[in-house]
Formats: C-alpha cells, sequence, structure tokens
C-alpha cells in the first residue's frame, strides 16, 4: 500500500467513525435538561484510539465534537464553552488511544487479557470526557446551580461514566472482531 493511498485509507476510517458516532448519538435513553445525553456515540471514537492510537484518536475526536454542536446543539453561553464541551471534551475520548499498544499486545496473546486494558482505555478516555465537561459546568453553568457549583457539575455530568459503561460492554462484544479484522487485512 502506498503513503498516499494509506492516508486516504485513514481519512475515509476517520470520516466513517464520525458519521458512526453521529448516528448512534441520535439514538439516545435519555437526553440531560441542559445538554449531554446517555448515548453510545463515544464507542466508536474509542475504538479508532485504540486502533490508531491517540493522535487519530484525539483527531477524530475534535471533529466529532465540531460534528455534534452543528447536529444537536445546546447554545453555548461563550466560544470557550463551546470549545470545552465540544471538540476538546471529545478529543480527550481519543486519549483511551494511549493504551493502543497494551490492548494490541493483550490481543496478541489470544486470551481474554485484553480486557483489562481495553477497561482502561476506556477509562482514561471517558475520565477525560468527563473532567472537561465538569470544568465546563464550573465555569459557565455556576449561574444556575443551588448550592456547591463542583458538587453539581460533578453529578449532572454522571452521564458520561454511565455511557462509557455502557461503550465499555458493547466494546467487548465487538473488539475481538474488530481486532480479528485488523489481522486478515495487515
Amino acid at each position: 500500500m502506498t503513503a498516499s493511498s494509506s492516508r486516504l485509507r485513514l481519512l475515509v476510517e476517520i470520516a466513517l467513525v464520525v458519521a458512526l458516532a453521529a448516528v448512534l448519538n441520535a439514538i439516545k435513553l435519555w437526553r440531560m435538561p441542559q445538554g449531554g445525553t446517555f448515548s453510545l456515540g463515544m464507542l466508536p471514537l474509542f475504538v479508532l484510539a485504540i486502533r490508531r492510537g491517540p493522535a487519530v484518536g484525539v483527531l477524530a475526536g475534535a471533529l466529532y465534537g465540531v460534528v455534534d454542536f452543528f447536529v444537536d446543539p445546546y447554545p453555548p453561553v461563550h466560544w470557550v464553552q463551546f470549545a470545552l464541551d465540544y471538540p476538546v471534551a471529545y478529543a480527550g475520548v481519543g486519549l483511551a488511544g494511549l493504551l493502543a499498544g497494551p490492548v494490541r499486545t493483550a490481543f496478541a496473546t489470544g486470551t481474554r487479557r485484553w480486557v483489562l486494558p481495553l477497561a482502561g482505555a476506556i477509562l482514561i478516555g471517558a475520565a477525560a470526557r468527563y473532567a472537561v465537561h465538569v470544568v465546563s459546568g464550573v465555569v459557565f453553568f455556576a449561574q444556575y446551580a443551588k448550592g456547591p457549583v463542583l458538587v453539581y457539575s460533578l453529578l449532572y455530568n454522571l452521564y458520561v461514566p454511565i455511557s462509557a459503561a455502557a461503550c465499555f460492554a458493547a466494546a467487548v462484544v465487538l473488539m475481538p472482531l474488530l481486532m480479528s479484522d485488523e489481522a486478515m487485512t495487515s
């Protein structure tokens, strides 16, 4: 495969992941009153980050954040809040790729040892997104909160780790199929 066709393949993969994330995010179990949804929208971003590494994962996450704003916007209070809640938060999901090596190595052993590094990867990506949303909530939505703003933001944004847990369950089913497919195409 030439460098040009390899880059094209990567760009197409990123575009498909962003589109699939948008479709999965459109299937919501519930929507928070001031933005935020419980969905499997992060799943394709996690999978891409684990397959391609953190740089590709962060790029795809940031692109998806912008797409998410245009597909399902919650009006931002300030442009910094837009940046935090959309491209920066979803770029954090791409940090799951920091454990791409351990996940791939564990898959190569052919045992279920890949589940723990997969959980760690998803935990890293979800924690990054959650942290960004919490900071955004503290800074920009303090005027609406009753009582301790940090506690409010921590509780309000719990939809992120709940969604991540659902994504982990789905990833446990999907990753063996995708990783064996990767072995056939490499």
